[in-house]
């Protein structure tokens, strides 16, 4: 029995800090906020992993080394902070204004035979980052997604996820817990579809931590090798609610039972682990 991961999440839960992420503060900023300084924070991030790292936009164009565009005053933005107050990832949704495509649709083809959802109820995730130094190693992609986590698995076939308590390096629950912001910002806003360009190795990662992802387009450049993808949000609230009570109450922010919590450690313990995402 592991007892020294019974007593970590045990502290969580006595001190009020998420179960799963207690070494990281996310905060959404909504469209129309005064939240200058944050927004500007996220501008030099984006503009060191775009611009610099990556060499996806032409440094040359952000003299001040500020990454935006015009979809960001209407945007939600995530920022995820560690606790001395470190910027280490950001996300954001688009909802493009009259007149205005969403952003894939100047980059990425999509099926024939694909019917979209109705635009006011869809919205597009873009720009997800990690912050370099929180990923888990060299070789991470800009999302902080290991080759090492997509294809670990334990003997039972399913795959791992690092330890909570191992927190310089947990980036795949960081990722869960930008994507968690995203989803209550959605629901609250009545967005029920999200479309997402992402990499293979992203995309092979969500949907091990149960996303519903449906390829809706080729394989194509866009910021990288991508491939456009489209979520449902009640098919995700369904899967994870079939597959995991555990993770469907923290992702939607409902109070997580006592009993739900013990019976979770109880099967995570005897895995040798943490809870299972």
């Amino acid at each position: 029995m592991r007892n020294d991961t019974m007593l970590f999440f045990f502290q969580r839960l006595i001190g009020k800090r998420d179960l799963l992420l207690p070494y990281f503060d996310l905060d959404t900023i909504v469209p129309g906020a005064d939240r200058a300084a944050l927004l500007t924070r996220i501008g030099r991030l984006r503009y060191e992993v775009y611009c610099v790292e990556r060499a996806f936009l032409d440094a040359s164009a952000y003299p001040d080394g500020i990454e935006a565009d015009a979809y960001d005053a209407g945007a939600a933005h995530v920022a995820a902070c560690a606790l001395d107050g470190d910027l280490v990832g950001t996300v954001r949704l688009v909802r493009p204004g009259e007149g205005q495509p969403f952003p894939f649709e100047l980059q990425c083809p999509v099926f024939d035979s694909v019917v979209l959802p109705p635009r006011a109820e869809a919205a597009e995730v873009s720009r997800l980052i990690v912050k370099k130094t929180f990923r888990r190693r060299r070789g991470d992609s800009m999302e902080g997604v290991s080759s090492d986590f997509v294809r670990n698995r334990e003997g039972t076939g399913r795959r791992r996820v690092a330890r909570a308590h191992e927190h310089r390096g947990n980036s795949p629950l960081l990722l869960l817990g930008m994507y968690r912001a995203l989803y209550r910002y959605s629901v609250a806003n009545g967005v029920r579809y999200w479309y997402a360009a992402m990499e293979r190795s992203l995309a092979r990662s969500l949907d091990r931590m149960g996303f519903p992802l449906v390829a809706i387009g080729p394989p194509g450049e866009y910021y990288g090798p991508v491939t456009l993808h489209m979520v449902d949000l009640r098919d995700l609230e369904r899967r994870v609610e079939a597959g995991n009570p555990f993770l469907a109450a923290w992702f939607k922010g409902e109070p997580i039972p006592f009993w739900l919590v013990v019976k979770t450690l109880a099967a995570s313990l005897r895995r040798g682990g943490a809870p299972r995402l």
